[in-house]
Parts: structure tokens; C-alpha cells; sequence
């Protein structure tokens, strides 16, 4: 017949310790904690040194290269980082772009292009905000557009009339008040 304390002796033939029940848990531990799951941040692909990529690239999450790649790069609403060793030949469409290493071709941004310390550009930027750190290199245009929703924003500016102005009209309702006044006399 097995016997509860035969069940719990260890494989050196020592009997092992009883079990503990569990400790109470503290207050602080009643807190729900978050599950080990996926963390819930942005998906951050990297394109690694020894990778060459020739055509059009289109993506959907943040991007950082640190390769070679020709011909047209489209992140339209993410963030693309060329890493200190990414050599790019390409247009450029992206919500922001960080550049650590050198870009040959335009880059036009929704919200802003930051050239780092190292970084170089031979190129034309369109973005409402350009950064250009002390030691990087740029040689080409920039064109800070506005986004079309600050536009509309701003209060409409009217142009000053020059020359004499027709006298205003009188108002509605003092006419009739007159003719009832000649009515009664």
C-alpha cells in the first residue's frame, strides 16, 4: 500500500520536505498584473548589413536599414532609420526619417527628417520640420510645407481697401420707425 510520506521522499532516499501550502499573497500582488503576452509595441523591422534590396520597398511598421537598397522606399505613415552603415539610392516616402548613414536621393516626410551627427543627405527634403545636427552632411533643397490642417487653421487675412468707402447704409429698422412717426403728426 503507498503511504503519503513514501510519495514525497527524494530519488537520494533522504525524505524531502513537506510541502508548504502557499503564502498568503500580499496586498501589492492582488493587483492584476499584465499577462506575459506580446508587448503591444510598434513592430520594428531591421534590414541588416549584408542585405542589398534593388526595386521599390513598401511597409507597413518602422523600418531600419543598415544595408544597401535602390530605387523607391514607401512608409508612408512609420519611421525609417538609415542605421550608420545604411547606403540608400532611393526616393523616400515616410511619416519620419532618421538618417545615421547616407542617403542619395530626395525624401519627402509628413512630419519631420532628423540628420544625425554622421549623417548625410545629396538630395532634395520636403517636410514641415528638418533637423540637420552639427557634422552632417546635406547638400541639396528643403521645402517646410505646412500640413494642409495648420493651414486651415489660421485666421483668413483680408487686404486693406484703399480709397473712399460708400457710407454704410442705414439700418432697417430706423426707417420705418420714422415714416411711423410722420403718420401721427
Amino acid at each position: 500500500m503507498w503511504k503519503r510520506d513514501e510519495g514525497v521522499r527524494s530519488t537520494s532516499g533522504q525524505p524531502a520536505a513537506a510541502p508548504q501550502p502557499p503564502a498568503p499573497a500580499p496586498a501589492a500582488a492582488a493587483v492584476p498584473r499584465q499577462e506575459a503576452g506580446p508587448r503591444m509595441e510598434k513592430d520594428n523591422v531591421n534590414i541588416g548589413k549584408s542585405v542589398v534590396i534593388k526595386g521599390e520597398l513598401n511597409g507597413s511598421e518602422d523600418l531600419t536599414i543598415e544595408g544597401h537598397v535602390e530605387g523607391t522606399i514607401q512608409l508612408r505613415e512609420h519611421v525609417l532609420t538609415i542605421g550608420p552603415n545604411g547606403r540608400i539610392k532611393a526616393q523616400v516616402f515616410a511619416k519620419a526619417v532618421i538618417v545615421l548613414g547616407e542617403v542619395t536621393g530626395n525624401i519627402t516626410a509628413s512630419d519631420k527628417v532628423d540628420i544625425r551627427d554622421n549623417g548625410s543627405v545629396d538630395g532634395d527634403i520636403v517636410a514641415p520640420r528638418v533637423a540637420i545636427a552639427e557634422g552632417a552632411h546635406f547638400r541639396g533643397s528643403v521645402d517646410m510645407q505646412r500640413k494642409a490642417g495648420a493651414a486651415q487653421a489660421k485666421p483668413e487675412i483680408k487686404p486693406a481697401v484703399v480709397g473712399p468707402q460708400p457710407a454704410p447704409a442705414p439700418p432697417a429698422q430706423a426707417q420705418p420707425q420714422a415714416a411711423a412717426q410722420r403718420v401721427g403728426a
